[in-house]
């Protein structure tokens, strides 16, 4: 390990783990270990981690659900952050309609605890198995909404200073998948404006939702879309255009179902993953001058793992927040 991640255990002590296996973090539950992890409970605890952080400069990964992340075979040879304990709390109650939610809560759960209250205009997250702080550094969305749609504003603590700030939607900049929230910032906590609606009718919508998932997407071990979709056409018509659906590359595979799923066998290789994306990239390229951009993110992997792909692949190199899933189409 490097010198910044053994002072970086030497100042964690026993609340980090060593080589904690990082890929079954992940919804593709594929790849290697993380060279430190350690969970932090509350912003006490995540002020001691940036701490360490700004003390050592060690590399930095903040995992949430894991649902969009493609851990390298050889693993992340940095610090993993967790978000747990207090990060997962949702109140409902106290500024009715605005939700407060925190960074490490399941979208899923959030969903339906907001529909069960007869709270609207969140239903739509049900399907998108990520957390509440990666769905906002990456605008997630689905079903014809998006969490800059709801977003009244996010705490954001700096992992690199400890600095923490009340960033209102308007100044994160969103956009498609993306927002202003830099790779060294973490979500901490979101407040969510949603309207007084009817439950009985807002558990149906979310019904509906998870149906049409069911029928129309893979389930299995896959991070949701592969590729964010490019102006006017989607990712998945493309692959399948360019001959993907069902193709396999080792113990990956095109899904059948929807082919801008790719999954992953169980104890698969992350590389086998890698190759297939960049398969389906050139492929899409040479069928239509289409270059797709990866909705994932990549953790762990070389320049030579990377090198050879139609355009820039976007590894994760420093602290991020999980990103999830996009669009259906």
């Amino acid at each position: 390990m490097t010198s910044a991640v053994e002072e970086a255990a030497r100042l964690l002590g026993a609340r980090a783990g060593r080589q904690v296996p990082l890929g079954l973090l992940t919804t593709y539950r594929v790849g290697g270990p993380a060279a430190l992890l350690v969970r932090v409970g509350t912003d006490a605890d995540l002020n001691e981690v940036a701490g360490v952080v700004a003390a050592t400069g060690v590399t930095t990964l903040v995992v949430g659900r894991g649902s969009n992340l493609l851990v390298a075979d050889r693993g992340f040879a940095g610090l993993v952050v967790v978000l747990a304990g207090d990060f997962e709390a949702i109140d409902l109650a106290s500024t009715r309609p605005t939700v407060v939610a925190g960074g490490a809560v399941a979208l899923p759960a959030l969903a339906r605890r907001c529909a069960a209250a007869g709270l609207t205009g969140f239903e739509w997250a049900v399907g998108v198995p990520g957390s509440v702080g990666g769905a906002v550094r990456m605008n997630a969305g689905g079903h014809g909404s998006n969490v800059a749609a709801c977003l009244l504003d996010a705490d954001v603590v700096d992992l690199g200073t400890g600095s923490r700030r009340t960033v209102p939607t308007a100044d994160l900049a969103f956009g498609y998948r993306t927002s202003a929230i830099a790779a060294d910032q973490v979500v901490v906590r979101a407040r969510l404006g949603l309207a007084e609606g009817d439950a009985p009718l807002a558990r149906a919508e979310i019904d509906a939702i998870v149906r049409w998932r069911r029928e129309h997407q893979p389930g299995g071990q896959n991070a949701g879309s592969v590729f964010t979709n490019p102006p006017g056409d989607s990712a998945g018509r493309l692959v399948d255009a360019a001959g993907l659906r069902g193709r396999r590359l080792g113990t990956a595979q095109v899904s059948e179902r929807h082919a801008n799923f790719i999954q992953a066998d169980e104890g698969g290789r992350a590389a086998d993953v890698l190759s297939l994306i960049r398969e389906a990239r050139s492929l899409v390229h040479d069928y239509g001058g289409v270059t797709l951009h990866p909705e994932l993110r990549l953790v762990g992997f070389g320049d030579d793992e990377l090198a050879g792909a139609v355009g820039p692949l976007g590894q994760t190199g420093a602290s991020a927040v999980d990103p999830i899933e996009g669009p259906t189409t």
